[in-house]
C-alpha cells in the first residue's frame, strides 16, 4: 500500500550527505538529491529543538526551490531534510573546523558517553493539495573507549572526521574505539531509516 502511494510522489532528499544517501535507498524508492545550501540559522537553545529547527529550514529551503524553479515533474513534492548534531554536557559539537579543532573534540569525548540526535522534517503535498510538514528526531546515546594522543592523531590523519558531527563516523574505521550505543545505530550514522520508514507511512496514510 505504502509502495503504490509513493509512486505518486516526487522524493527529494535535502542532503548532500553519501551517508545519508545511502540510508534512504535501503527503503528502495527512486529519489533525487537537492541540497540546502542557505545558512543555517539557531535560534533554539535545546539539542532536541535545533536538529529539528535545521531540519526544517533545509526540508522548507528545498522545498520552495523545487516549486519555484520548475523542476518538478507531475508527480506531487515529497521533500525530507535531516541534520545531526553531537551533544555532550549539553554542549553541541559541530563538523570540526580544523585538525585542532577535531582534535579537542575527540578529547572531549574520550572515555565517555555522549548523545547523537538526528531531527527530521518531511513536507508533502497531500492529494487533498494542502502542504503537509511533519517532524521528527531521535536520539542515540554512544559510549567510547579512551583514546590514546596516538590513536586520536592517526584517525584525525585518516581525513576521516572533517565532514561528520563530533569529528567521528560511527561506521568507519573509528567503529573500534566505541564500547557501545543504545538506540537506533543508523541515527548516528545519519538518518534513522525504520523510524522514518514508519513516520512516512503514517502520514502518508492519513494524507492520501
Amino acid at each position: 500500500m505504502l509502495q503504490k502511494i509513493l509512486e505518486n510522489y516526487q522524493i527529494v532528499l535535502a542532503s548532500q550527505s553519501p551517508r545519508r544517501k545511502e540510508l534512504l535507498g535501503r527503503l528502495h524508492l527512486p529519489f533525487e538529491i537537492l541540497p540546502a545550501t542557505g545558512e543555517e540559522q539557531i535560534h533554539a537553545v535545546s539539542p532536541e529543538k535545533v536538529v529539528l529547527e535545521l531540519a526544517r529550514q533545509k526540508a522548507d529551503e528545498v522545498y520552495l526551490r523545487k516549486q519555484d524553479d520548475g523542476s518538478c515533474d507531475q508527480r506531487r513534492l515529497l521533500v525530507i531534510g535531516a541534520d545531526t548534531i553531537v551533544v555532550y554536557q549539553n554542549q553541541i559539537l559541530g563538523k570540526p573546523q580544523s585538525r585542532e579543532h577535531a582534535c579537542k573534540m575527540l578529547h572531549l569525548l574520550s572515555g565517555t558517553t555522549h548523545q547523537v540526535y538526528t531531527g527530521i522534517c518531511i513536507i508533502l503535498d497531500s492529494s487533498k493539495g494542502e502542504v503537509i510538514r511533519h517532524s521528527f528526531y531521535e536520539k542515540t546515546e554512544v559510549s567510547f573507549a579512551a583514546l590514546s594522543e596516538e590513536e586520536i592523531l592517526h584517525y584525525i590523519e585518516s581525513g576521516d572526521p572533517f565532514d561528520k558531527a563530533g569529528s567521528y563516523g560511527i561506521q568507519g574505521d573509528f567503529a573500534v574505539y566505541v564500547r557501545g550505543i543504545n538506540g537506533d545505530y543508523n541515527n548516528v550514522v545519519g538518518l534513522p531509516v525504520a523510524r522514518l520508514y514508519q513516520e512516512l507511512k503514517t502520514i502518508l496514510l492519513e494524507n492520501n
